[in-house]
């Protein structure tokens, strides 16, 4: 049983109604939780447990912002499933066009995060009404609440933009009245301006080290605090266009960044494998924050994820479901090197996977596809006595035969528990050291230091090269040729700044690939256009017809539209993003 703060959430309160409505009657509701029977010392942590059960709440399919989701409208995935028909929601953010604010699947991302932010609003109006003297925690939980809140924030915010903000001291009635995109504004950084302060003062409150695993310390939030800033160093007009870069943020974000790093609290795994095993669930020294899930803890089911278990592979016996997060032909192409070890920058995805022994065993590849790609006649998540087959591809007409491997576990896991599909325990980790690494490198090539970046992206290639050990069959051959070199101005490269940013990007997409990262960054940078409608180009003459209507829409399709029925219960006060 994995030990953790949200252990018998199901057992308290989930939702409480603060209310100014006098009573009907002078008696107390029984069975009811009132305001007073939570503002105490004893009583307050259940309010804050329920706001960290609904940061990793995934058993209701899109009420969580999944990281998955993301990588559907990238080029590193396709949605997978059971054919077009499977979630048909997710096949039309994939393609774009079919996108309209009433797309299904959408919604519920709105309302969950929001629910999220009443819950730790909930939290710190109870909080904020206690004696520090009563509760000594006070000032660390408020800092906790603080840090969860701007995570939902931060989530809604990359993925719709323009957003409501409030927080506890707003009145309940009054929250109605609060415009997602004013009238006056120009600009959206006054709410990555609310999402930053919230960050900073979880900083304030934080410790460096906490007691209890799931609970943020101040270098998350710092990680949290460089992430804000380097999406606001990219500035955006009203149209979602990268209009200039700000240094000064850079700057700030770097120096965040820098106390992260220069703490010594955190490195690299030796092995990237180590990320994504669930044995290492709070104990990897590269993981900075993760979120938290249980099974097997005196509740009936446990907190579970059941949301990424839907991409587990289609594969009875080893797993039920759902074979969803389906990794793109281009994904796999780009972990192929040339002869010194290099990326194949210009040309990775000119050839086309067709005989896969041939095509694979000719190439040479990055360690990381083996921790990455479940490709047929490779073993399962390093089990060398099971072979993953063509068999588990639920429909690889449309999507292909490999799978994801990151999120999901190995078969027979003590970690799976059957509850219609295979739900898991494992954590997802939200913040890793290589993150904040990589981060770093891309501030300091936009500040011209780009000479200061090459050790940075050496680390991590390094740590790629050394992380073969899990990648081989059972008489020890290895899985595929394997081959990575660190880059050496003037021998494999020429270090120019325009190189470097090539090699940066490029080394984000296979560090974090499958990860949900990936979409994100290329509308951070402003290359969302350029590089989905040159993937869509390519994919449709693979026998990817169905993704004849993929088109990018430069200036609406960054974001997502502000769902119908969130626009509808505005009575016309939130206004619709750009584009429409």
């Amino acid at each position: 049983m994995k030990q953790i703060i949200i252990n018998g959430i199901y057992g308290l309160l989930l939702i409480v109604t603060f209310s100014g409505c006098h009573k009907f009657l002078d008696v107390k509701q029984q069975g009811a939780v009132t305001p007073e029977d939570v503002e105490t010392p004893g009583n307050v942590d259940g309010l804050v447990i329920a706001a960290y059960a609904w940061v990793a709440h995934e058993a209701i399919i899109n009420q969580k912002m999944s990281p998955w989701l993301a990588d559907i409208k990238s080029d590193d995935s396709y949605k997978g499933g059971g054919g077009l028909s499977d979630q048909t929601p997710w096949y039309q953010m994939e393609v774009f066009s079919l996108v309209t604010p009433s797309v299904g699947n959408n919604d519920g991302i709105w309302f969950g995060q929001y629910e999220g932010v009443s819950r730790c609003n909930a939290a710190l109006t109870a909080l904020n009404k206690l004696d520090a003297s009563s509760y000594p925690l006070k000032n660390t939980r408020i800092a906790e609440m603080q840090f969860l809140r701007a995570v939902m924030y931060l989530q809604l915010k990359k993925w719709f933009r323009w957003i409501p903000y409030y927080d506890e001291s707003v009145p309940v009635d009054s929250i109605p009245k609060i415009p997602n995109h004013p009238d006056t504004a120009k600009s959206d950084l006054y709410i990555w301006n609310d999402i930053y302060n919230d960050f900073a003062k979880a900083a304030e409150g934080l410790p460096e080290v906490q007691t209890d695993p799931g609970r943020p310390t101040k270098y998350a939030a710092q990680a949290e605090m460089a992430t804000v800033l380097m999406w606001m160093a990219y500035e955006e007009d009203e149209n979602n266009q990268v209009k200039s870069i700000n240094k000064t943020r850079l700057q700030q974000a770097l120096d965040l960044l820098n106390g992260i790093i220069n703490s010594g609290k955190y490195h690299l795994n030796e092995d990237f494998a180590d990320n994504f095993e669930y044995t290492m669930d709070n104990k990897s020294p590269e993981s900075i924050w993760e979120w938290q899930y249980t099974h097997d803890d005196g509740t009936p089911n446990g907190n579970l994820n059941g949301g990424t278990p839907l991409n587990a592979p289609w594969w009875p016996p080893y797993f039920s479901c759902c074979d969803f997060h389906k990794p793109s032909y281009n994904m796999v192409n780009a972990f192929r090197v040339d002869k010194d070890g290099i990326p194949l920058f210009d040309d990775y995805n000119d050839a086309d996977i067709k005989n896969k022994d041939t095509y694979f065993n000719s190439n040479e590849w990055d360690p990381r596809i083996g921790h990455t790609v479940a490709i047929p006649g490779l073993p399962w998540k390093y089990q060398q006595d099971l072979i993953f087959d063509s068999s588990a591809s639920r429909d690889p007409v449309i999507y292909g035969y490999f799978s994801s491997l990151k999120e999901n576990v190995e078969a027979g896991s003590p970690v799976l528990v059957n509850l219609f599909w295979m739900w898991n325990s494992k954590n997802e980790t939200a913040i890793r050291y290589d993150r904040v690494l990589l981060l770093k490198a891309e501030a300091l090539i936009k500040l011209g230091r780009y000479q200061e970046a090459l050790p940075i992206i050496n680390q991590i290639r390094t740590r790629a090269a050394g992380s073969t050990g899990r990648l081989k069959f059972a008489n020890g051959k290895p899985t595929l040729p394997y081959d990575i070199a660190p880059y050496k101005d003037g021998v494999n490269c020429h270090w120019t700044e325009d190189f470097a940013w090539k090699a940066l990007v490029w080394e984000d997409r296979l560090e974090f690939a499958m990860e949900g990262e990936r979409w994100y960054d290329i509308v951070r940078w402003g290359i969302a256009d350029s590089v989905m409608n040159s993937y869509f180009a390519k994919e449709v003459p693979r026998a990817r017809s169905w993704m004849k209507d993929g088109k990018f829409k430069k200036g609406r399709d960054e974001y997502m539209p502000i769902p119908q029925p969130q626009m509808n219960y505005s009575y016309g006060l939130y206004k619709q993003n750009v584009g429409y």
